[in-house]
């Protein structure tokens, strides 16, 4: 379960910290609180967009942190028939980020710094796609307006398929057999040209192939041509400043290095056998010219060989076009030509067995078309079943949330293509008058009633979803008397096996929180800031009496207050 969370720098928020408990926890506070901040803050942590413009102060950083007790979730679900697969993997997924050290605790952070976003999970940087992961194994946040989701049927077909473990199986059978049958009848819409087509695409790739291996290339050698290329164009110039170079340092003339550092040398040795500390300075220059001398070996030899044959310039010039010319037509380097040959052989080879390749793809699509038929089919009877007991459940449901006398089904049809979802359509349908036949529920349900809805329907699938937090921002949106009363009934009886984290106007639901939180407003030196703190008690009494009288608190409401907490 979620059990802080840490905001920095956010909106109206400088810093705070909220310790969440075990069952309904509660936030309440007047209508400009900030209370959206606190549940925005939870969703930009759970991977949401965080942007500069988000921060209270631009020039420092922002910071969102959640942590979590998850020593309840590191048994498999695998071991309940009744969880889906991802149920079965969310200890997977968190246990790639636990160690024995952190007991239990899992800590998600986003901190905002210099527009750049810093992911962590347990200390260690992740993606924002890890993020995601994670968070969907921990907490399932029903922001405000989700409910209008419930208005497009292709979300009708989601949350059906989401409630089992064998749908969500036959599900993907589904989609592998569809990507089997789409990838067949790809190759073979590929293959629709006829045999006159058929004949110039095999002589195109003949010539092609040929072109390829009759230049025998040979990896890396366009470099090594490239650099000859450019000393031979450059050979007149090289030879001119070499040869300068040598006759400056050689033997040839009186003045040349090589000479004065001779006559030198044996200028220093006639002193030799006066002084003998002249020996350093004799050996000095003894190397000097031993260097020099090497130098204008090597320099020579570089002078020969920077002499090249018209045969040679022309060979490499014609070799080098012809590389440019294969580049030109098939990649950038060498090793793009290579592959662009394989490829070539490949077509040819499928080309060259056309008719019987041809042959194989059209029996395969029968054979994988009537495969994917009968999953689907499959699919399709598993979601009957489904639909029936599903729709049973989320009518009881809606009936404790004050629909006394609805009727809610799932209405099936089938669509006139398999698709990788398979050929259901699914349209939740529902009446909630007597005497109306029920009708699509876009055509029916008010903003109320859709947020009603939504809450039968995660109800249902709670358990089967196995998410330990869920959390409802304003879920009591156009409700109220004894309405309010089924739907804080509702929200007890799921904290009872999850945690529920809500945001609320309503005294009714507020009476039955197990932790209770008050969001605050208040200006210090003359800036806005938004607080949370924990209440109990009277602060508890007075709170939901604001809530029953707003600005009316009188003595027999909150004698009120005291009777409905009690």
């Amino acid at each position: 379960m979620l059990i802080n969370l840490h905001i920095r720098n956010l909106a109206l928020i400088d810093e705070l910290d909220i310790d969440f408990g075990k069952g309904l926890n509660i936030l309440t506070g007047e209508t400009g609180a900030g209370k959206s901040i606190i549940i925005g803050s939870i969703g930009i942590c759970l991977g949401g967009r965080f942007s500069r413009e988000l921060l209270r102060d631009p020039e420092k950083d922002g910071l969102v942190e959640l942590t979590f007790d998850v020593s309840g979730m590191k048994i498999s679900a695998a071991q309940d028939d009744s969880k889906t697969p991802e149920a079965d993997s969310k200890a997977d997924i968190l246990n790639e980020f636990m160690n024995p050290d952190d007991n239990g605790i899992l800590t998600i952070s986003r901190k905002l710094s210099k527009d750049r976003v810093v992911n962590r999970i347990n200390g260690e940087t992740v993606t924002v796609a890890k993020i995601k992961e994670a968070a969907e194994a921990l907490i399932n946040l029903h922001a405000q307006h989700e409910q209008t989701t419930l208005l497009h049927e292709e979300k009708h077909i989601e949350i059906l398929d989401s409630s089992s473990r064998e749908l969500q199986s036959l599900k993907e059978e589904v989609r592998e057999a569809y990507q089997d049958y789409s990838a067949n009848k790809r190759e073979l819409a590929g293959m629709n040209m006829d045999a006159s087509e058929r004949a110039k695409r095999v002589d195109f790739l003949r010539f092609e192939a040929e072109e390829i291996e009759g230049a025998r290339l040979i990896s890396g050698e366009d470099t090594e041509l490239e650099a000859l290329y450019t000393k031979m164009n450059n050979a007149r110039e090289i030879c001119e400043i070499t040869e300068s170079v040598y006759s400056s340092t050689g033997y040839d003339s009186s003045d040349s290095a090589g000479n004065q550092i001779s006559r030198s040398l044996q200028k220093l040795k006639a002193i030799e056998r006066y002084d003998k500390d002249a020996e350093p300075l004799i050996s000095t220059l003894t190397d000097i010219e031993a260097i020099l001398n090497e130098f204008n070996q090597s320099l020579s030899e570089y002078i020969e060989g920077s002499t090249f044959e018209e045969k040679t310039y022309i060979e490499t010039e014609n070799r080098l076009n012809l590389i440019n010319t294969l580049k030109s037509k098939y990649g950038r380097s060498i090793e793009d030509i290579q592959n662009s040959l394989e490829e070539i052989k490949t077509e040819l080879n499928s080309l060259s067995d056309y008719e019987a390749r041809l042959e194989e793809l059209t029996e395969k699509e029968k054979l994988l078309q009537k495969k994917l038929l009968e999953k689907c089919a499959a699919l399709s009877e598993a979601r009957k079943t489904k639909a029936v007991e599903l729709s049973e459940k989320i009518t009881e449901a809606l009936k404790s949330l004050n629909f006394n006398d609805v009727r809610f089904y799932m209405d099936m049809n089938r669509l006139s293509e398999c698709t990788a979802e398979g050929f259901d359509s699914i349209t939740f349908m529902i009446s909630t008058n007597v005497g109306e036949e029920p009708k699509p529920l876009h055509m029916v349900a008010s903003g109320g009633e859709l947020s009603r809805i939504m809450l039968a329907i995660k109800s249902v699938l709670a358990d089967v979803w196995d998410t330990p937090t869920l959390i409802f921002d304003e879920v009591d949106t156009g409700i109220s008397g004894i309405t309010a009363q089924k739907v804080a009934e509702m929200m007890k009886y799921l904290s009872g096996t999850h945690q529920i984290i809500s945001i609320t106007h309503l005294p009714q639901i507020a009476s039955k929180a197990d932790n209770s939180f008050l969001i605050e407003k208040t200006v210090t030196d003359g800036r806005t800031f938004t607080g949370i703190r924990a209440i109990d008690g009277e602060d508890k009494v007075m709170e939901l009496a604001r809530l029953l009288g707003g600005d009316s608190i009188t003595d027999s409401v909150i004698s009120a207050a005291r009777e409905m907490l009690a």
